[in-house]
């Protein structure tokens, strides 16, 4: 009979985690375990939805004359994106993602306390690093996003008994280097395996 492998410390549970944004050209930090210092801004509470890492791919199939499967198979799209819900909508940073303004624009007046800004009606590229790490006890998961974007932002709801949030999409652009998105991983040692 077939002796099924089994590891309950090999799996991770998103049980806790978080997001920092900083600019582009912004070192990635060194470990999911550590806190991020300046210049990255943390964003704050995300929803118990977590963070969906999410994967667009398309490919094209190549099936030769008089077969019906194909044999080969070209990957013709290959994009990453990070979904979360931010719900510390008062968070400078948050602010400044949501709507593309600098944080530095979204500073108070020091008399009134009020801070105004306006809505383009022509948003130019808003290009940034970011950090997302997935926590579950001493196994962390860090992605570093040297170049991302918000590219999908959902409606945002005013409500008595929901908390409000935004809701936005992160598409991870390439470096220089033609990378997208860099991990960096603490996860316990997988056992060799010895086939019993």
């Amino acid at each position: 009979m077939v002796n099924i492998t089994r590891a309950a410390d090999l799996t991770v549970i998103g049980a806790n985690g978080g997001g920092f944004v900083a600019s582009t050209g912004t070192t990635a930090p060194t470990s999911p375990l550590d806190q991020p210092v300046s210049p990255w801004e943390p964003l704050g509470a995300i929803s118990d939805d977590g963070l969906v890492y999410g994967f667009d791919e398309d490919s094209q199939e190549f099936t030769p004359w008089g077969l019906t499967s194909p044999f080969r198979t070209q990957i013709t799209k290959s994009v990453r994106t990070f979904k979360v819900t931010l719900w510390e909508t008062a968070r400078v940073a948050v602010q400044s993602i949501m709507y593309r303004i600098p944080s530095g624009d979204l500073a108070a007046d020091t008399e009134s306390g009020l801070t105004s800004f306006a809505e383009t009606a022509s948003p130019t590229p808003d290009r940034r690093a970011w950090w997302f790490v997935v926590v579950d006890g001493e196994t962390a998961r860090g992605f570093y996003v040297p170049q991302g974007e918000v590219s999908d932002r959902s409606d945002v709801t005013f409500k008595q008994d929901e908390m409000s949030g935004y809701e936005v999409t992160i598409t991870a652009y390439p470096d220089d280097a033609g990378n997208t998105v860099y991990h960096t991983d603490k996860l316990p040692a997988t056992p060799v395996y010895t086939g019993s």
